[in-house]
């Protein structure tokens, strides 16, 4: 993939925000505590539980039908980042090898059951939080952040770091393209080209940086960003809200897939 396929591809995201569905239209902030909670809620099972966070898949299933975001999307960003977690829980097998469960006649020990967990907390939590991207604009949950009493230094860092992205990607993409035209094929593509490139796109990017803080500085930025657009808690939000805590309630605390695979195990 190019560089150019690669930044317009990052900036999907951020367009697939502006959707006119059910869950695009509800209030940043019904969404922001429900992804925090069922975060919460996901993380604090047991390193052994497999079965009982399949329930909890429902969720992203269907902010992922709702939202009309498209699913290969979704899986690719998941497993770009994946490497991550595979390596967490890898060496589990290893080191923890006792005979948690048999299965089928196979004996089946501890550490691949944790090391299993931690696959399925790992995609929870990603998708949950790339959901949340898709269908809430970055600078609206930045915004339900700041409303909900997080310090405005923290939310305007957040801000300025996801807004600088597309600046020092934008800037990438001049000095590659600049490198391209003034060179044939792989001429001038080694190591030594690639500091160089780091180097001034570091020089172009602080020159950058300090017009925009002083331009802001004249403008009478004081430390927090305000916001023209007033958002009301509505009944709906209100309803999902609540219709999430009391699923997440349900699949922490009672044993859904148990009583579901004994259903199942006496139907056939």
């Amino acid at each position: 993939m190019t560089f150019d396929a690669r930044y317009f591809d990052i900036g999907r995201l951020d367009r697939l925000s502006y959707g006119g569905s059910f869950v695009h239209r509800l209030d940043p902030r019904a969404k922001v505590i429900a992804t925090i909670l069922f975060l919460f809620t996901v993380v604090s099972f047991p390193k052994y539980e497999v079965a009982a966070l399949a329930p909890f898949f429902l969720f992203p299933a269907l902010l992922l039908t709702v939202g009309a975001i498209p699913v290969r999307f979704l899986l690719r960003k998941i497993l770009i980042v994946s490497p991550f977690a595979f390596f967490i829980g890898i060496f589990n097998p290893l080191l923890d090898t006792q005979t948690a469960v048999v299965l089928f006649g196979f004996a089946v020990s501890a550490g691949w059951l944790s090391f299993l967990a931690i696959l399925l907390k790992f995609a929870l939590t990603v998708s949950a939080a790339l959901l949340l991207i898709a269908t809430t604009s970055f600078p609206g949950i930045c915004h339900a952040l700041r409303r909900l009493g997080v310090p405005a230094l923290f939310v305007s860092q957040l801000l300025f770091l996801y807004r600088y992205l597309f600046v020092l990607m934008e800037e990438a993409m001049r000095i590659i393209r600049a490198r391209e035209m003034r060179s044939f094929g792989s001429h001038g593509a080694g190591m030594k080209m690639f500091v160089r490139l780091i180097g001034i796109l570091f020089l172009r990017t602080v020159d950058r940086a300090e017009r925009i803080y002083y331009a802001m500085l004249s403008r009478g930025f004081q430390g927090d960003i305000p916001t023209l657009k007033q958002s009301h808690i509505a009944l709906s939000d209100l309803l999902f809200l609540s219709a999430m805590i009391a699923s997440l309630g349900v699949f922490r605390f009672f044993p859904v897939a148990e009583k579901l695979g004994r259903v199942v195990q006496e139907l056939f």
